[in-house]
């Protein structure tokens, strides 16, 4: 009986020990960083943070049909780190800036091109700020016109950015999404280099921040996710856009939905096909002492476009539609790695695949792979499949020509 009072008063006495959320904020004491835009500074000297901070009271009151507020407030700040320009803004806020709810960072090309490595630190540092957020940069414009333009389908601006990278990857297959943690990964892995999405601003920017600007059935600027940003050593070296964008992120194997069109008697993209589905595999070798990389692509499809006279019942069509289809995918794979070849940046990680494959070799080529990469060798095989049709057999444009 002694024992269990003894053991009682152990963990009775321990309670007393114990702390609380030493560390809890209150809501109302929070301004929720939805979105974060980071600029150079006027004279170079630092950063210049533009703040997308939500404001509850009015995103609530549009959601029930009243309110003609701005669902967001935008601040900025200037400072000569990432750390000591968020410090500043409390001169700005009655709230403290919360960080744990942002879901994409807009940088612009000006910083991207001067290196991002001393940002990435601080938000990889932080324990409020979270490294799966998504990250941008600002192509032909300044973060801060990202981060300030108002959208009609989505109360929260930075929302319109997240949603449009999920459809274009699903959809179109140029983009895919990268966060703050895939970049850095990147970064310090050994023989791969980071790259990440644009956003660029089509239309009359200077309203973006405006009411108007959702007051109209047509916007006078909108936010649009366009091309891949292509980095080395932590700097932005190059852009690279449509289906060469593609073409690298088939390589990636990171293509969720697309569309390949192909031409048939004498019919400029006569017969489409989505792509439902692919695999990429690299396969290293050393041929001459050199590297050589095979890019061996499976993908499955249905045909969803016909424009012309075809019988999609017919076996031996269905094997030549693979084959065009085939063949225009390593096409677009072959014509997008020589471009990057030409960045010297290998943000394919081919020289991951060497380093795994041949490490004693790695050794001798990693302090100057970039340079190596630039004139690697390569060959893409692709095979397509094609399982469906949509509900039509024979299109009726046969019975037209009948």
């Amino acid at each position: 009986m002694k024992k269990y009072i003894r053991v009682f008063l152990v963990l009775f006495l321990s309670v007393s020990l114990l702390s609380g959320c030493w560390n809890q904020e209150e809501l109302p004491n929070l301004a929720f960083v939805m979105a974060l835009g980071v600029d150079k500074a006027k004279n170079n000297q630092g950063y210049t943070l533009t703040f997308e901070i939500v404001n509850p009271a009015n995103v609530a009151a549009s959601q029930m049909g009243g309110g003609q507020g701005s669902p967001v407030a935008v601040y900025k700040s200037t400072g000569k780190s990432l750390f000591d320009a968020t410090r500043k803004a409390s001169k700005k806020l009655s709230r403290k800036v919360y960080f744990a709810h942002t879901n994409a960072v807009v940088i612009s090309e000006q910083v991207a091109k001067d290196g991002i490595l001393d940002l990435l630190d601080i938000m990889d540092r932080d324990p409020v700020f979270r490294t799966t957020t998504q990250l941008f940069i600002a192509k032909d414009t300044s973060a801060e016109n990202v981060v300030s333009t108002l959208t009609i389908l989505d109360k929260i601006p930075v929302n319109k950015i997240v949603k449009s990278m999920n459809v274009t990857e699903a959809m179109l297959g140029e983009n895919t999404k990268i966060t703050i943690d895939d970049f850095i990964k990147d970064i310090v892995s050994s023989g791969k280099e980071p790259f990440t999405n644009g956003v660029i601003l089509p239309g009359k920017q200077k309203m973006g921040d405006k009411m108007s600007n959702i007051a109209t059935d047509k916007p006078g600027v909108i936010i649009e996710i366009d091309g891949l940003a292509i980095f080395k050593g932590g700097k932005l070296i190059g852009w690279i856009d449509g289906n060469q964008a593609r073409g690298v992120v088939w390589t990636l194997n990171k293509v969720n939905g697309t569309d390949v069109f192909v031409d048939w008697q004498g019919k400029k993209k006569a017969i489409g096909v989505i792509v439902r589905r692919s695999n990429v595999k690299f396969s290293p070798s050393i041929r001459n002492g050199k590297p050589f990389i095979q890019v061996a692509i499976r993908a499955e499809g249905d045909i969803e476009q016909v424009n012309s006279s075809v019988k999609i019942t017919d076996p031996a069509v269905i094997k030549k539609l693979e084959d065009m289809v085939g063949e225009e995918i390593k096409k677009e794979v072959s014509n997008s790695i020589k471009t990057v070849q030409l960045k010297k940046s290998d943000i394919f990680g081919f020289g991951e695949s060497i380093h795994r494959a041949y490490p004693k070799k790695w050794k001798k080529l990693k302090n100057n792979w970039n340079e190596e990469f630039s004139t690697l060798e390569f060959s893409v095989k692709s095979e397509m499949y094609l399982r469906r049709h949509g509900i039509r057999n024979e299109p009726f444009l046969s019975n037209i020509d009948k």
